[in-house]
């Protein structure tokens, strides 16, 4: 992948840079181009960082889906805020995202809920996420019950698994360079429902 950084300095356009940028991911990640950091804080304010899937995105944000009842989704509900950091080893790039969250729909919820293989909707119903788990052998024998429950027809979607968007307000690209004199773009805005203003940054 070439050093050169004109792709992206000169963009004024940061949802279209990322979308450029999964893309080039997409081509170059073995695994998993669509993992991100997800950044949270509890109630103490001490930070919890784990990797979730970028499931959807658009101008007017970003999306991943979780069990509500989960630290994270407790953590999310509580503060309404949260930060994200992709980081693509194999092209040098890396991108944070910080900003309110909210909800997806219901609607948005479903169609991708129903869109997962069916042992994933089993699962979201035999996981209580993130709570004390005694042995595997409980967590099989719940994904047993609810596999013999749904045998037939739908599985419908725990009202407690949804998804949340990050809208946010600053998206930073960084780009390794030579010698440490990396390359960085910073997009800002006060509100989600406002322009953009871009700065470079020293590295």
């Amino acid at each position: 992948m070439t050093n050169s950084s004109d792709d992206f300095t000169q963009s004024s356009e940061p949802f279209k840079l990322f979308t450029k940028w999964l893309a080039d991911a997409a081509k170059s990640e073995p695994n998993d181009p669509n993992a991100v950091a997800l950044a949270t804080v509890d109630p103490d304010g001490l930070p919890n960082v784990r990797m979730v899937l970028l499931k959807d995105f658009d101008e007017t944000g970003f999306v991943f889906y979780t069990n509500y009842e989960s630290k994270k989704g407790q953590e999310i509900l509580s503060a309404e805020k949260a930060a994200m950091c992709f980081h693509w080893k194999s092209l040098r790039r890396q991108v944070r995202v910080r900003g309110p969250v909210e909800k997806v729909s219901d609607a948005e919820a479903d169609a991708y809920y129903a869109s997962r293989p069916r042992g994933s909707r089993i699962g979201a119903w035999a996981s209580k996420q993130s709570h004390p788990l005694e042995s595997r052998f409980a967590l099989e024998k719940a994904v047993a019950e609810y596999t013999a429950k749904y045998a037939i027809g739908d599985i419908p979607r725990p009202p407690y698994w949804s998804g949340f968007r990050i809208r946010p307000v600053s998206i930073e690209f960084w780009h390794d360079r030579p010698f440490r004199l990396h390359d960085r773009v910073l997009f800002t805005r006060p509100t989600p429902e406002d322009d953009w203003n871009k700065d470079r940054l020293y590295p």
